[in-house]
């Protein structure tokens, strides 16, 4: 298997999942806002793009998209930097990616960023960050802040779970 093979391979296996569904909005006894709460399937495609950033092998460049549904439904195009090392199986990745959506019938766009990294045979040590870019929001998505878990089901299917609040 080549290493933009293994790099794609890990990407796509290498989610979190935080189970959960619907929706979740409200005022809680102390006053404080409750994050609202939106969960459902996606489908993603990667794409190496040939290009290896600094020349070597360890790096890898990939696009991504992804077709959302469940309580957001859009889809979204993203673009993704990856680096492993082959003795120690480490593998790290950073990615930018732009969605545009209806989230419980709000629509505009929204970028999120990941960063993550994982250890091969220590599954303790993997990290995996996702969030929303401060002020990327449009339309009815403007102000929107928070963070999202992304999870690759037994059978290959991949599911979200996005903590957002809107102003």
């Amino acid at each position: 298997m080549s290493m933009k093979q293994t790099l794609k391979k890990w990407f796509v296996s290498s989610v979190v999942l935080l189970a959960g569904a619907g929706f979740v909005y409200g005022q809680s006894t102390e006053g404080k806002r409750l994050m609202n709460h939106a969960t459902g399937p996606f489908e993603v495609k990667v794409v190496p793009s040939g290009h290896t950033p600094s020349g070597s092998e360890e790096f890898g460049e990939m696009s991504f998209t992804k077709v959302l549904s469940g309580n957001m439904v859009g889809t979204s195009k993203g673009l993704m930097l990856t680096s492993s090392t082959s003795s120690s199986g480490a593998m790290a990745y950073v990615a930018l990616e732009t969605v545009t959506a209806s989230l419980h019938g709000s629509s505009g766009t929204f970028v999120l960023m990941h960063n993550a990294t994982t250890r091969k045979g220590e599954p303790e040590a993997d990290s995996l960050h996702i969030v929303v870019v401060p002020g990327s929001g449009t339309g009815a998505l403007t102000g929107i802040t928070g963070t999202l878990v992304i999870q690759k089901g037994a059978q290959g299917n991949h599911f979200y779970s996005f903590e957002y609040d809107l102003p």
